[in-house]
């Protein structure tokens, strides 16, 4: 199937359950989303590695979230890649789609011939909620830690929420017959159910970062055991796709456990920036403020970081000044 004919399972997340283990999660397929984020900038191959990673990432975790709510991925590292930022924009309505952006920001002469996770050094994984108006939003962090940005976000799973979590991805470049090379990627995100009382491990405040592990014992213990151990099968073709669809993905590694699907979420790239925004989020400046931001060309510019849109301002129309002035003048 080439890429110009639609696949149907690419661009979701499809929501399961396991129910002879008590376990919950999402398999997601990323193709278009990853070419709208990736093609507004020119990253280095290890940069659009995490990048990637994070995208996948941020769609396994966000579709947890209500309707009109937002979730936010971020790293802040001192290594090359100083900072990814992914956003996840839940449906206004039932039935459309979810947006998510992304991006990152490096310094190149510093990056390495490594691996991706090579160029992220000490720092901090977070993840922020916002419920919208009038709700305090929400965000949790944990140190960078293990090997992969998935790892990171399985200790703050552990580490924040006491929930035991896996996850599973590939991604990568993908080529098929007569067309260009582009990003695909595909993961599971497994997650044991909340308990009302959850077993908390004795070492918890000792300053170690919690695992998965260290949150379950007895039969949560075995069942979380059994159900990775099945993961640990699954193949890269298998997570990216195209041929194998999710159904029967859940079926080939879970059938024993008793995979319940719910209904698809689809995602696409998509950026909430406007002129409105920026002329909002510049109105806190004064005139004299504003004039130190204008351009010898006498204008004030602005660019998205994740998108790329430009916007060209006037000044004498930005800055809360200029707010106060009646309209027409």
């Amino acid at each position: 199937m080439t890429r110009g004919s639609q696949i149907v399972w690419d661009d979701t997340v499809l929501p399961f359950q396991l129910d002879a283990s008590d376990m919950r999660g999402r398999v997601a397929r990323l193709d278009g989303v990853l070419s709208g984020i990736l093609k507004q900038h020119d990253y280095p191959p290890q940069v659009e590695a995490l990048v990637a990673e994070m995208a996948l990432l941020t769609a396994l975790i966000g579709q947890t979230i209500k309707l009109r709510w937002k979730l936010s991925l971020q790293v802040q590292s001192k290594g090359p890649v100083r900072m990814i930022a992914t956003d996840y924009y839940a449906p206004q309505e039932e039935g459309r789609s979810a947006q998510i952006r992304a991006y990152a920001s490096y310094d190149a002469d510093r990056l390495t011939d490594g691996a991706p996770f090579d160029q992220v050094g000490e720092g901090y994984f977070a993840i922020m909620i916002d419920q919208g108006t009038g709700m305090a939003p929400y965000q949790g962090i944990t140190p960078l830690a293990g090997a992969s940005l998935s790892s990171c976000a399985e200790a703050y799973f552990a580490q924040s929420e006491q929930l035991p979590t896996r996850f599973s991805l590939s991604f990568g470049l993908s080529q098929e017959p007569g067309e260009a090379a582009h990003w695909r990627a595909g993961g599971i995100m497994l997650q044991h159910m909340p308990k009302a009382s959850p077993f908390v491990a004795s070492g918890q405040g000792t300053g170690d970062i919690l695992t998965a592990s260290d949150l379950v014992d007895g039969d949560d213990g075995e069942n979380w055991n059994r159900v990775n151990i099945l993961l640990d099968t699954v193949e890269d073709m298998e997570l990216i796709g195209p041929s194998v669809p999710p159904m029967d993905l859940l079926v080939r590694l879970f059938h024993e456990e008793q995979p319940r699907v719910y209904d698809a979420q689809a995602v696409r790239f998509g950026c909430t920036c406007s002129e409105d925004r920026v002329r909002q989020s510049l109105s806190i400046y004064s005139a004299r403020d504003i004039e130190k931001m204008t351009t010898d060309e006498g204008r004030v510019t602005a660019d998205c970081q994740f998108c790329g849109a430009h916007y060209d301002l006037d000044p004498k129309t930005l800055g809360f000044e200029a707010e106060e002035q009646p309209k027409g003048e």
